[in-house]
Formats: C-alpha cells, structure tokens, sequence
C-alpha cells in the first residue's frame, strides 16, 4: 500500500457511537474494535511472538522511552524496524514516550506533577526526575540515572525509527491534580504546539525516509476530566492532519464513557480512536459504546505475571489454597492453550514453585480473555447484540 494508513467503517452501534472498522497498515490489518496487547521493549514478557498470535492479538504496542534507552532506535532501525527486529510481522503501534517520561519521572504513574508547584506536588523533591517546560520534559534515566530531553522532534525521530505503523504525538501527560488552569496552559503552550512540532517532523522523516513503509501519526487529545476543554482539545485536533486520534490523559473512571464521548463527537467520523491504558471490562464497554476503536494496556499481562486471572465470573487468585486438588482447568469454559492443556493444580504449583512458565501460561490466558472479549464485543455490533451481550458479561463477571 502506497497510503501510511485507511480506516473503512463498517457497522455502527444502534443509539450510540461505537462502530466496527477496519484500520489497514503496511504490515496488515486490524478489524475493530480492537485489543492491543503492549510489548513494552519490543517483547511481550514471558511470551513468544508465536504465542501472542495465538492469543489472536491483531497487532501490539511497544514503547517509545524504553527503546531509546535501551537498545536504541538507532539499534532497531539498522535491523529493518520493529517488524524485523523481534520478528512480529503484523501491524504495529509505538508510544511517544510521553507517559513514560513523566510518570517514571516522578513514580506516581498517572498521579505526576511537573511544575515544581507545592500546591499540586504529590512528591517529594528528592524523588523528581524529570522537568517540563515549552520545549520539552528533561527527565533521568530510570535505569542509570543519566540525563535526556524529549522534545516533539525527538520522539518522532525515535518512533521512526522503531518503524512501528502508528506512532502518537508528543504531549505532555497532565493529572486530576493539575487545576483548570494549568490544564488551558498545558493544552495552549505545549500539547497543541507540540501535536504542530510532531505533525511536521513525522511529515518530514516519511519523506526523507522512503526506504520504509510509510508511517501514520495519531495526535492526542488532552484536558482532564472538563468537557469544554476535551471537545476544545479534540476539535483544535480533529482540523489538523492527523491520521487518528489517540484518547490520552488522567480522566476520572466513573465518568470514562462521558469523557470518550465528549472527545468523539469532535472528531472526525472517518479516523480510527485509540484508547490509551485500559483493560478493564466495563471501561471497554463503555469505550466503545462512546466510539473508541481500539485499546492497549499492560494491565492483563502484568496481573498474570501476579497470579490474577481473569474468568467470565471475574478474577480469580490461582495461587489460592482452593486451587490445589482442582484437576480440571480454572476456566473450562476458555479456548485458550493454557485452558485447553493444563490444570489449575498444575498452574497453582507453578506459582508456588516460582516456575517462570507459569508467568508464561497466566499471560497467555489473561491476553486471550481480554483480546477475546473485544472480538466479541465486534461481534455482537455487527449481529446488533451488543446490548445484551454486555448485560450477561459485566452481570456474571461483576457478580460479586
């Protein structure tokens, strides 16, 4: 394909903004709505590329922070991409960076502060590693403590050269703890300027770049938990050249429906919406119905790696006593391979024993339920039984 990205749309949701779609990529398709598992460091933990497509993983997500640290874009583009890199031959997303270099910045995760201000501080002054102004966020290595600056330009460079086929503008990353001021300050002086920054540089590295398939970019929309500044953020957005549209930021989770909403109705009906960070079931739900395409989250696997496992009837712990004599699977009702091959005893002893395939074999599943939910949930729009497919799922996986 000549075109670095084309999104059909295909069935809509009755009463409300979801769809199902097709995004097409140079490495491939993906139908949505859609579930994109994260490999952060160009590798999904504890899973093989063969064992993540068995999931039926369309495509994944791999971060823009890690990999400059470590190897290196430049390591990664000598090897002919991402693609080719860590052999996943399907389409690809890649992070700006942004999140991490804030949150990792400060270890809060979403709850940063990067002005300095005591007011809205939520660290202490000895823990801050990283610093944002108009130009970019100057931050400390969390692995060695050396110093870096991110600025647009950069984070383009970098995402172009890992060669994923959607890369997301540089923005700054702010928090329910930032006032209603600092979020019109955050937007005009450095999310919107920098979308601008990463619009023209992402254009001028597709063109220098000509050897590699060409490369979509997602600008990403920011303002909190206020609507006039969501659907400001988003509109602003909408009129620049995007090719999609990532949904960002800190947003309150009872309101995440109305949030997504606010945001989708300023956009352009004819670009895919990425959600970005969320796993939990009825969050999805509620993206969806309210028009959001497709998701990552590292969630389900890191949970796995814990011993949490998801089931139609919710999580379950499978390091639990009740586990042990349980000669059948925790899921009978899974078609997934750790489901269909091994015991809950089995899994709950490889747990106890520290076995790493059991972090393998729990993965495997979580990535698989989860992936398997947003099938179906494409399913059930297109046969128009959304609504009572997502009745009968959240009543039994809630029903505790």
């Amino acid at each position: 394909m000549t075109k670095a990205l084309e999104f059909t749309i295909h069935d809509r949701l009755d009463g409300a903004l979801g769809r199902t779609g097709t995004i097409t990529t140079p490495h491939g398709d993906v139908q949505t709505p859609a579930f994109i598992p994260v490999g952060t460091s160009a590798a999904m933990k504890a899973l093989t590329v063969d064992q993540l497509r068995d999931t039926g993983a369309q495509a994944m997500l791999v971060n823009a922070y890690h990999l400059y640290l470590r190897p290196g874009h430049g390591v990664i583009d000598g090897a002919g991409g991402v693609h080719d890199f860590m052999n996943w031959q399907g389409p690809t997303f890649s992070d700006s960076g942004g999140f991490q270099v804030m949150s990792l910045g400060v270890g809060f995760k979403k709850v940063v502060d990067m002005t300095g201000d005591k007011s809205t501080n939520v660290t202490r002054k000895k823990d801050k590693l990283a610093w944002i102004d108009d130009d970019g966020v100057r931050f400390k290595s969390h692995i060695d403590g050396s110093m870096h600056m991110f600025t647009p330009e950069l984070s383009m460079q970098i995402q172009h050269g890992i060669g994923a086929d959607i890369t997301f503008a540089f923005d700054e990353l702010t928090t329910l703890h930032h006032d209603y001021d600092y979020q019109i300050e955050s937007l005009e002086k450095r999310t919107h300027p920098w979308a601008a920054r990463s619009l023209a540089e992402h254009k001028r590295l597709n063109d220098e770049r000509s050897h590699r398939p060409p490369q979509a970019l997602f600008g990403v929309i920011q303002g909190a938990d206020h609507e006039d500044l969501r659907r400001q953020s988003a509109k602003y957005l909408g009129e620049m050249n995007f090719d999609g549209y990532g949904l960002g930021g800190a947003l309150r989770k009872d309101a995440i429906g109305d949030i997504v909403r606010w945001m989708c109705e300023e956009l352009p009906e004819d670009k895919p919406r990425h959600m970005l960070g969320i796993s939990e079931p009825n969050d999805i739900f509620a993206c969806i119905e309210n028009g959001a395409d497709t998701f990552d989250c590292v969630s389900p696997a890191r949970v796995a790696r814990n011993g949490a496992l998801y089931t139609k009837n919710g999580r379950i712990n499978i390091t639990r006593a009740e586990f042990a004599r349980r000669y059948e699977s925790f899921d009978v009702t899974c078609d997934c391979y750790t489901c269909k091959n091994y015991t809950a005893s089995y899994l709950r002893h490889l747990f106890q024993s520290g076995e790493i395939l059991g972090k393998t074999l729990a993965t495997i599943h979580n990535e698989r339920f989860i992936v398997r939910l947003v099938d179906n949930i494409r399913t059930s729009i297109a046969d128009g039984t959304y609504y009572d497919f997502k009745k009968d799922f959240l009543n039994s996986y809630y029903s505790d």
